[in-house]
């Protein structure tokens, strides 16, 4: 869920003016999904949490269902990035009241097969993840490093994860620094190293968790 999701929606829901001034809780709301997800990506959890926090009460101020729909599925999508399919239980509420683009988005995090009508409520960049056909090309094709590595995690969740898939979104955790989700794919490519009995690839494999894992 990129921040450009929800800030489209809010103007849309503001409607259209002469470049109207961003409200406040907007301007608010970005920076703090912002830190967010920077913050729970390389398991810094106090920041994140403060950050989730002020990023919903400055949601939560619109009394828009969808809009803090979102801000849940934010949440939610990046806990998947670091494969922890924990399921969204705090946006379930807002099911009902969300509209169809947050119950898809929903639906594709948690792994449910989208029928193709449903999958075009999708942001773009998941949906060609969201197809039968969806791999490590259309993996590749995702330019948000984010964004690529939730795409990453449904196709593993879904046992559509190839070892290119892994290969990739290993690739872009650590190209960002993101701590907690590089340490879950070394994780993820570790055991299908020990699976298979490749034990120079392991060897290697927890080397680099070794150096993930040290403490700032």
């Amino acid at each position: 869920m990129t921040r450009a999701w929800i800030v489209l929606l809010a103007l849309l829901l503001a409607g259209c003016g002469n470049k109207p001034r961003q409200p406040d809780w907007l301007v608010n709301a970005d920076g703090a999904q912002d830190r967010f997800e920077r913050a729970y990506l390389s398991g810094r959890d106090r920041v994140a949490q403060a950050e989730f926090t002020r990023f919903r009460t400055e949601v939560s101020s619109t009394a828009q269902p969808s809009l803090v729909a979102r801000a849940e599925l934010t949440r939610c999508a990046v806990q998947v990035a670091s494969l922890d399919f924990t399921p969204c239980n705090a946006f379930e509420p807002l099911r009902a009241a969300a509209g169809e683009a947050e119950r898809a988005y929903a639906d594709f995090l948690a792994g449910v097969p989208l029928a193709p009508e449903r999958a075009k409520a999708l942001p773009e960049d998941y949906r060609g993840v969201a197809s039968a056909e969806g791999g490590a090309a259309a993996i590749r094709r995702i330019e948000s490093p984010l964004s690529r590595v939730i795409a990453a995690a449904v196709l593993l969740r879904t046992g559509r994860a190839d070892p290119e898939v892994l290969q990739l979104a290993t690739d872009t955790a650590s190209e960002q620094g993101w701590r907690r989700s590089v340490l879950a794919w070394l994780g993820a490519q570790l055991m299908r190293a020990e699976r298979a009995g490749a034990v120079d690839e392991a060897a290697r494999l927890r080397l680099r968790m070794q150096l993930a894992a040290q403490e700032r």
